[in-house]
């Protein structure tokens, strides 16, 4: 079979496997003529044990900060090929979406991460002096990776924020493309191995296979040799794979479904009804809806000024066009996410159908229920339905809004609006605090689509939003903890210790006890 070389035990080889995939091009709705292999279970085995070798040694943290570093400059200098490839297997607007937000914002995170490595307060490291005990997070070993969709750089398998903190603590990667950008994955894993060879990293530190069988899958998330999974993407895969890895005891943090919700006071429709419409139109149907902090579903209380809104917000659903969703599959799922709302008592106000036009699309939707409908059915009502389709959720009172809140499901994010001169606050005293249970972040006066990457920043929540409500995907040096393993150091000799357990943190930053107190280089609290 003529195709891609994968990416396994440190050199690009030919693969053994006899099945391909072709990726597409959403904007035609075609294939697109490169095939792609489709990994067997041999090659598997070996980026398995060639990713334990690679995590047998602990690697300095300067030579990974060096190497994020390197990486992030040689997908610069690579742009332009890059970008075009992805904007041929995705759609997505080569400017300004890839060149000037996604790719920035990739780079801008390998070196956040390569900083933390060097800095190492992620690690966490306690010292008692008194007793002589020490801990601290290390690698925890090889992490799989697996890559979504709708993010070909900023959430890939082999560049994204997972792929950075894994790296990060020294944990070897085996990443899977996502089948819908094989190509731009390709150009990235071959900058990120040229970048291993520059910087004396293990040759196996970074591998990358296209695809390979959902049982395969499995079997790798389960092995012993893994160290650990991160995953984005549908629940149904997510849940697969936490089964797998449960199973075997293996720590697997998932990214699956949201809705998202956004509640919008009463005075904050009388006071800028417009501006919330556009901005949750513009939300909404941004990148044809396929972000995982995407409005789907929206909460309003019964009036004369609700109405209005769902007029305006219907009208700017008509007017815009729609755009290509990501793959033949998405448009399908997204079909059927639509029609599960529409069986369980959603009415639509625009769009519920296929759209005209080239490749994959569906037409800007907006659908309608009453809190009580709503109420009489919670689970379905807030199935996600993945692109530019909402539910908007007509509640009787503010009363009935609680209940509402007090039905939905784990979210990513949770948003309210209310009235800038505080006419709304008590309402929103009294919902935040029911919302704030079941968001990962809570959000005032803003749509939830932006993910800033910031030290303080929360992409995580409860489930099914991911599938453990105390680690995020995104903000360092938070989200390397989770390819941490605790290791503790009891009356170990100072010539046996790691450095970071016998040297002052670089920033300071290490706790430890002394007569039986907490105290910190440069923190006065104590700790959490």
């Amino acid at each position: 079979m003529n195709s891609p070389n994968v990416l396994i035990a440190g050199r690009w080889q030919t693969s053994r496997g006899t099945e391909a995939f072709h990726a597409a091009d959403p904007a035609k709705g075609v294939d697109l003529p490169e095939p792609y292999p489709i990994s067997d279970w041999q090659e598997c085995e070996s980026a398995l044990a060639a990713a334990s070798e690679a995590a047998a040694g602990e690697i300095d943290p300067a030579r990974l900060s060096h190497f994020l570093t390197r990486y992030a400059e040689r997908i610069e200098t690579r742009r332009k090929e890059i970008v075009e490839m992805a904007n041929l297997e995705t759609a997505l607007p080569t400017a300004p979406r890839l060149n000037d937000v996604e790719l920035p914002r990739t780079t801008g995170q390998l070196r956040q991460a390569a900083a933390a490595a060097l800095e190492g307060s992620w690690a966490m490291a306690t010292i008692d002096t008194k007793s002589n005990i020490r801990s601290r997070l290390a690698s925890v070993g090889p992490v799989l990776i697996f890559g979504p969709n709708n993010f070909p750089f900023a959430f890939n398998a082999v560049s994204g924020g997972d792929f950075a903190a894994a790296i990060a603590t020294g944990s070897p990667v085996i990443a899977k493309a996502h089948p819908s950008h094989p190509g731009a994955t390709r150009l990235l894993a071959e900058e990120a191995f040229a970048a291993v060879g520059e910087c004396g990293l293990p040759k196996a530190m970074v591998q990358m296979i296209y695809h390979l069988s959902k049982s395969d899958g499995l079997r790798m998330a389960s092995d012993p040799r893994i160290g650990a999974v991160a995953f984005t993407g549908s629940r149904t895969g997510g849940m697969a794979l936490k089964a797998a890895a449960d199973a075997a005891g293996k720590p697997v943090y998932l990214e699956m479904s949201s809705v998202n919700p956004v509640v919008i006071l009463p005075g904050a429709l009388r006071e800028r009804l417009t501006k919330i419409a556009d901005e949750f139109a513009d939300s909404c149907l941004a990148a044809t809806g396929q972000f995982c902090t995407n409005p789907g579903l929206v909460v309003l209380v019964a009036g004369e000024q609700t109405d209005k809104f769902v007029a305006e917000v219907k009208s700017r659903f008509d007017s815009r066009p729609a755009g290509p969703l990501l793959a033949r599959r998405g448009a399908a799922s997204l079909a059927a996410g639509v029609k599960s709302l529409i069986d369980a008592g959603a009415a639509v106000i625009t769009g519920g159908r296929a759209a005209e036009g080239a490749g994959w699309r569906y037409a800007n939707t907006l659908l309608r229920v009453s809190g009580e409908e709503f109420l009489a059915n919670p689970k379905h009502l807030q199935g996600e339905a993945f692109g530019n389709a909402a539910l908007l959720v007509i509640a009787r009172d503010v009363a009935e809004t609680t209940k509402i809140l007090g039905q939905l499901e784990g979210n990513l994010t949770g948003c309210i609006y209310s009235e800038t001169h505080g006419a709304d606050d008590v309402i929103y005293n009294h919902l935040a605090a029911i919302l704030r249970r079941r968001v990962g972040r809570l959000i005032n006066d803003k749509m939830p689509t932006g993910v800033a990457v910031s030290s303080a920043m929360n992409h995580g929540g409860p489930y099914p939003a991911t599938g453990h409500p105390g680690f995020t995907a995104v903000g360092i040096p938070a989200s390397l903890r989770r390819f941490g393993r605790l290791e503790c150091y009891d009356n170990v000799r100072h010539s046996r210790l790691p450095n970071l357990l016998v040297n002052k943190n670089p920033t300071g930053k290490t706790w430890r006890m002394i007569d039986s107190a907490w105290t910190c280089d440069d923190v006065r609290t104590e700790p959490n």
